[in-house]
Formats: C-alpha cells, structure tokens, sequence
C-alpha cells in the first residue's frame, strides 16, 4: 500500500492510499491535485471518506464524488472494524472516538492515517469529551509497531515541538525529532511519538515523576493519560 500527501488550507493534510490500480482519498480537500496525481498513477479513485466530519476535513468530498463516481464511506456510521480491498491490499478503518464520537483510524501494515485523533508531536482536543474512549483510541494506536508511520490530519509540528519543550525541558529527543520535520511530507513513526509525544507518554519514567511531583494521579495509565491531558 502506497500513500501520497496533500496539504490544503492553512495547515490540512488530506491524503490518497492506493495499490496497483484503485485508490481511496481520505480528508480530500485538494481535489484538483488528487485527481490530477491519480492521473498520473493511472489510479481509480474507488472511495471518497474522512477521518472525522468536521468542515475542516470535508471540504472536497463532493467534488471528488462528482468527478469520480467513487462511493463515499460515511465516517459516522463507522463502529466497529470495518475493511477496505484496494486490488490485492487490504486498509482497517477502526472507530477511534475521543477528539470527535465520529473518528476513526485507517489502518495498513506499514502507516497509518489518523486524523486529528493522533498528531505529530501532540494529540488532538477531546472535543467528545469522553477522555477515557479517547485513551482506548490512542492506546490501540500506539500499540503498534514502533516502525508504523503516523500520517495526522493537520501539520501542527512546530507548535507540537514548543508546548513539549515546555512540558520535558531536559527531553533531548525532542531536538532530534524537529530535525526530522519536513513539511512537504510531514510523518513520524509511533517509535518517534513515543520519545516525543507528551500526551502519549504516560508510561515515561519522567512523566511519572513530574506528576508525581505535581501531585496529580498518577497510579494507573489512564491515570496519567488524564492528568497529563487537564494539565497541558
């Protein structure tokens, strides 16, 4: 499975998973360079969907329907696992609620795209409010491999970097990771993430001990998850 980057806005990432000949646009909100690099691949776009329904992310969806004929898959009306066929490859799009009750994950062997769910270098606002379905998301997330690459829904990095400074001053991976930050094609891995990312990193010997001293709880995961979240 074969990913491209489109960014759109100020600061959106809208992207086109495809295979040998068929290709499905997720947050398509730069139809004209989709359509034109599917061309250009010799590619069917087969479906047109988004990480979540917030305008924001859906602002090409009718334009590519129209133009393509491809079937829309409704990001609301995803509950459970659901997969996609692409040729001979296969694409997971899991329910991953907790910035909105309608996020979800596309999922393959290698990246992943997850919306405004996980970024690079931060999470999302829990905007569903429910912090404890938004831990299960982002546990199921970054449970994978550590070489899995983490394809967001905004390009956030900069902003991502400083608040982590902020937060672990003596993390010396964060420098590392800015290094890194290419914004004609922004990506991370969960290995990075978990070096990096303060909002994930609540098994961190040093997060643990900067609640600890704040006198935050601190006993359980979801403990430091939540601490961490209503603190920064």
């Amino acid at each position: 499975m074969k990913i491209e980057q489109f960014r759109f806005s100020a600061d959106n990432l809208g992207y086109l998973l495809y295979a040998k000949k068929h290709a499905i646009a997720i947050d398509g909100g730069a139809p004209e360079q989709i359509l034109a690099y599917a061309k250009s691949k010799g590619l069917a776009i087969a479906y047109v969907t988004n990480t979540h329904s917030h305008h924001d992310h859906t602002p090409g969806n009718q334009a590519l329907l129209d133009m393509t004929g491809a079937d829309f898959i409704d990001c609301r009306q995803i509950k459970a696992d659901q997969e996609i066929i692409l040729d001979d490859q296969v694409v997971t799009l899991v329910h991953t609620p907790g910035h909105t009750t309608d996020s979800i994950s596309f999922l393959t062997q290698s990246f992943m795209v997850t919306g405004d769910t996980l970024f690079n270098g931060t999470v999302g606002n829990c905007f569903s409010g429910d912090l404890d379905a938004f831990f299960t998301s982002l546990k199921r997330l970054i449970d994978l491999p550590l070489t899995t690459r983490i394809y967001a829904g905004h390009d956030y990095v900069a902003e991502s970097v400083q608040a982590a400074r902020q937060i672990e001053p003596d993390n010396k991976n964060i420098d590392e990771f800015f290094k890194k930050y290419d914004p004609g094609h922004v990506v991370s891995t969960v290995g990075d993430e978990l070096k990096v990312n303060p909002y994930i990193r609540f098994n961190a010997e040093e997060m643990k001990i900067a609640l600890e001293k704040q006198n935050l709880p601190c006993q359980t995961e979801l403990d430091r998850f939540k601490s961490i979240m209503e603190r920064y």
